[in-house]
């Protein structure tokens, strides 16, 4: 109990000055979770783990009090299954409903190549695939990271996300925000811009356009999943911070969540592994 105590204290003492939902000044925190992923400790024969993984970290949610809660993806780990997406919606609705949740879409939520049919599929189940939402001055961007590592059979919906995101972009120069971050499954990069293309990337090629047009419109900050574990590259100004899972993990890093916090001036964060909030 003493080592519960001490952890939340270190995260509120970290938070100092936030006011989560209720900020007025423009500074506010957010909890980024990534990768429940219900299913995969235990090759989709039940999810036990999963469950207790989730509740914890919607319990601790709910203690810290975020602006709001964002899954960047693989919600859970074999798409369309019944079993799995209730029981994340199950434990998602625990969430204080003053804490808004946003959902993003990952390769086990739509398949490693999704059709346009999958896609609409995820939608009845978890809405829209990409989308905009806005915190105080921030603009929170979600894409569907899918449509940029493997369009093949979604083609149109690709293009559909990329003139929209145009569009999006275009449309900040008129509004005053203080910050527009990018969130998705897949990281566009682990460490560098440059590096080799591999599964838990974006192609170099896509990449290097998407990350231009970030440039082009001062983008600062991306938050990812996907890696099960945490990567960071900064090689310019761009911040490309890949966050471990609630799920299983497949590194060094635990289990665990980042909590985002963001002023007028800059955001920064921190993960904190959920063994650590026992």
């Amino acid at each position: 109990m003493v080592r519960t105590i001490s952890m939340f204290l270190v995260i509120w003492v970290a938070l100092a000055g936030c006011a989560g939902s209720r900020s007025s000044s423009g500074t506010f925190f957010f909890i980024q979770m990534s990768d429940t992923q219900f299913g995969m400790f235990n090759a989709d024969k039940s999810f036990e783990k999963e469950t207790a993984h989730f509740e914890q970290a919607v319990a601790a949610a709910n203690k810290l009090k975020p602006a709001f809660v964002i899954v960047t993806g693989d919600l859970v780990n074999k798409p369309f299954d019944s079993a799995q997406v209730m029981e994340y919606k199950r434990i998602a609705a625990k969430l204080n409903p003053g804490i808004k949740l946003y959902n993003v879409p990952g390769n086990h939520d739509i398949g490693n190549i999704p059709s346009a049919e999958d896609i609409a599929s995820y939608n009845k189940m978890f809405g829209p695939d990409y989308y905009t939402f806005s915190q105080d001055h921030m603009l929170g961007i979600v894409l569907n990271s899918m449509l940029l590592h493997s369009p093949q059979k979604a083609m149109q919906k690709a293009s559909a996300q990329e003139a929209w995101l145009q569009s999006v972009l275009e449309n900040t120069q008129n509004e005053k925000w203080q910050h527009i971050v990018i969130f998705l499954h897949h990281p566009f990069y682990l460490e560098q811009p440059g590096e080799a293309n591999g599964y838990f990337n974006i192609p170099l090629d896509t990449r290097k356009k998407y990350l231009e047009l970030f440039q082009k419109y001062s983008i600062r900050y991306v938050f990812a999943g996907h890696y099960h574990r945490n990567a960071y590259g900064q090689p310019g100004s761009l911040l490309m911070v890949t966050t471990g899972p609630v799920g299983k993990p497949l590194g060094k890093d635990s289990s665990g969540f980042r909590i985002v916090k963001v002023t007028p001036q800059a955001i920064s964060h921190q993960y904190y592994p959920l063994d650590s909030l026992h």
